[in-house]
């Protein structure tokens, strides 16, 4: 049986975690594993779940409402044990460093751009892989 990486997707829009799923595909690289993802539209699902733990990566809108990407990254990077790396949607280029101030280890802008994306998330993967080996 082929591994599989879990990876979160937080965002209030269901259209905003459409377009991860579809960037993603089955998996967003061939030297990856394939991905299973669980989806939550509010932040106390985003908690209950790391809770449970088994997550590879987290994908998050810093544009959610009314838990914005942002503060729910540096809120689990605060409180979650072992945090997952994070990978931030961001709404402008320009909110970069709104993206390290929040402790996210990737960011992409949104409207989700396919290859950007993967490339992003498969690099995440690839890292939790190296520090898991």
């Amino acid at each position: 049986m082929q591994p599989t990486a879990t990876v979160l997707v937080y965002s209030d829009d269901a259209n905003t975690r459409e377009q991860v799923r579809l960037a993603t595909g089955r998996r967003p690289a061939g030297d990856v594993p394939e991905v299973r993802f669980v989806e939550c539209a509010t932040l106390p699902a985003v908690l209950r779940e790391l809770d449970k733990g088994g997550i590879d990566v987290c994908v998050l809108d810093g544009e959610a409402a009314p838990a914005g990407g942002m503060g729910v990254c540096r809120q689990i990077k605060d409180e979650v044990f072992q945090a997952p790396p994070v990978l931030l949607l961001i709404g402008r280029p320009q909110d970069a460093w709104l993206a390290t101030w929040s402790r996210a280890e990737a960011a992409v802008t949104l409207p989700v751009e396919p290859v950007e994306f993967a490339s992003a998330l498969a690099s995440l993967l690839r890292s939790r892989d190296a520090l898991s080996a």
